[in-house]
């Protein structure tokens, strides 16, 4: 499958990132920290006043075409950034209400006056149906003496109806760039943002964001530290692979090879790879091989290596990963 960050005609596509990363073959990559202004211009996300069109259905009949109302239902339309010209992005109900880029990036401005986060990457997906924007929030964590944990902040929207507006916390391993997602018992890990009006109510809900940002931050380095201190062995990883991907005695020759390629990658990720020097035979080493793999080494179709590459990052982008991930965080965690 081609990765879906959206491309353009001109050659140019919707994404921008503050800095050097797996999506470099893609969009406008900046040299400093963003605005949420800055972002939305770059990434082709300004200016596309999202909103709802009535429809219809034509019916031919002997006597000619006759124009149908389509009750209870609208289509949600944008004006696309680059022609200028209306384009149907999804079909609603009668309780959708658009959420404008303008405003996602708003409610995230919110977020930075309280923390003082930047804004790191911006784009849109699906030919315009679904955007986001990431920031980096100035808090990290550290596990053990000298493994750094960045905290990073998603927050994702849809113009076809299809999700919430939702805010999404995410810790990225520095020395590997991992995405690292668990699901934690005490907290949670997203938040879905109500679609009320006023600066007030804004306000409020981004600091509601916010705080559960952090609580969640606190428990995933005291889960973190808890996997540090726990021993594991090449054996015992193996066991929790084979939960997290098991085969069937009549799963057919192809997916036991490429059950026998996966565990040759987590492995040498668990035991030669430089990212896991500093923790290897821990706990936390295996939860890193296995989202390692995740995250840079899983195959992805592509023609060529610039999309393979892209593909990689559009699933840490849109969270296909998150499953395994989250799964083998509940797995290893102590």
């Amino acid at each position: 499958m081609a990765h879906e960050i959206e491309q353009f005609s001109d050659g140019t596509a919707a994404f921008v990132s503050a800095r050097e990363s797996a999506w470099h073959n893609l969009g406008t990559v900046t040299t400093s920290a963003m605005t949420a202004e800055e972002a939305m211009g770059l990434a082709a996300l300004d200016s596309w006043n999202v909103r709802l069109v009535g429809l219809h259905a034509t019916e031919m009949t002997a006597e000619g075409t006759t124009l149908l109302d389509v009750p209870n239902h609208r289509a949600s339309v944008r004006t696309h950034p680059k022609t200028g010209q209306p384009e149907t992005l999804g079909v609603v109900g009668p309780d959708y209400t658009p959420m404008q880029n303008e405003e996602h990036a708003e409610f995230l401005n919110h977020l930075v006056d309280e923390s003082g986060a930047h804004f790191e990457t911006a784009g849109s997906l699906k030919g315009g149906r679904q955007v986001f924007l990431t920031m980096k929030l100035p808090q990290n964590m550290t596990i053990g003496s000298d493994d750094a944990v960045d905290l990073y902040i998603a927050a994702f929207n849809s113009h076809d109806g299809s999700t919430a507006f939702r805010i999404v916390v995410t810790p990225v391993r520095v020395v590997c760039a991992n995405t690292l997602r668990a699901a934690l018992r005490n907290t949670k890990s997203s938040y879905t943002v109500r679609h009320t009006s006023g600066a007030r109510a804004r306000v409020a809900q981004a600091r509601q964001a916010l705080g559960l940002t952090f609580r969640y931050a606190e428990e995933f380095e005291k889960a973190a530290q808890r996997m540090l201190d726990v021993e594991m062995s090449t054996p015992g990883l193996r066991k929790i692979v084979d939960e997290l991907w098991p085969l069937e005695g009549s799963d057919s020759a192809r997916k036991k090879t490429n059950r026998d390629t996966r565990w040759a990658s987590i492995r040498n990720l668990f035991e030669q790879a430089d990212t896991q020097a500093g923790i290897r035979g821990t706990a936390w080493a295996g939860y890193n091989a296995i989202t390692e793999y995740a995250n840079h080494v899983a195959p992805a179709r592509g023609a060529d290596p610039a999309a393979k590459t892209a593909v990689r990052a559009e699933r840490v982008i849109t969270g296909t990963a998150d499953d395994v991930m989250e799964r083998a965080f509940r797995l290893l965690a102590v």
